[in-house]
């Protein structure tokens, strides 16, 4: 099975897809190829003010999914940025910035994960963001539900299995893209993401067999 391969029976109430209704309407997923913004040659100058423009809504929205608490994103995008900064004379072009950037991401989401787990883990998405603009009432209240169950979902995996299935499934990242973001061969994608979606699948029918039961 590839691509969202359980996305089609994922229906709840009769409604879209929980993921992708979710996911769409409060911006989460990027359209295919999305993080193929590549750097021809060294001679093509990056400040690090255009990086942050295009890539800021991306670092946030992946640091949330990663498992930082929404306390602690503004410190963790900041301080991904900080190290960017740092690093920009030393980035080659060799993958997109937007790989270049999870990569750093991972690294400070780890961090700050270690830091705030034993806090209480995950708070909610603001509603600012897990509503989408002139929705109504019934709308927003469904859609920060799905959004809730999304995060939920993503915090039964693993590490591992968490960023290769954010990247796939929600950024549509490639997986050559998602193997220079995190540094592993191809066959290694392929493994994780298969399991990822293995363990994601099993917490969503443990989800919905705890709903049945209500």
């Amino acid at each position: 099975m590839t691509g969202a391969f359980f996305f089609t029976d994922w229906i709840v109430s009769g409604h879209e897809e929980v993921m992708g209704a979710a996911a769409a309407a409060v911006g989460l997923t990027e359209g295919p190829g999305s993080g193929a913004h590549r750097v021809a040659s060294r001679e093509v100058e990056l400040r690090l003010e255009d990086i942050y423009d295009e890539h800021f809504d991306f670092v946030w929205r992946s640091a949330r999914r990663m498992g930082v608490p929404e306390a602690a994103v503004d410190d963790a995008v900041q301080e991904v940025f900080l190290v960017a900064h740092r690093r920009l004379a030393d980035f080659e072009g060799r993958s997109s910035v937007k790989t270049w950037l999870f990569g750093i991401l991972l690294r400070v989401v780890s961090d700050h994960r270690r830091r705030h787990r034993r806090k209480g883990g995950l708070a909610p998405l603001p509603e600012a963001l897990a509503a989408p603009d002139g929705s109504g009432p019934a709308e927003q209240a469904e859609t920060r539900a799905r959004v809730r169950l999304l995060h939920g979902l993503l915090e039964q995996l693993d590490d591992e299995k968490r960023a290769v299935f954010v990247l796939a499934e929600l950024e549509q990242l490639t997986a050559p893209e998602i193997g220079d973001a995190l540094g592993i061969k191809l066959n290694t994608v392929y493994s994780r993401l298969r399991a990822a979606r293995q363990k994601f699948e099993e917490a969503l029918s443990r989800h919905r067999a705890r709903e049945a039961k209500r």
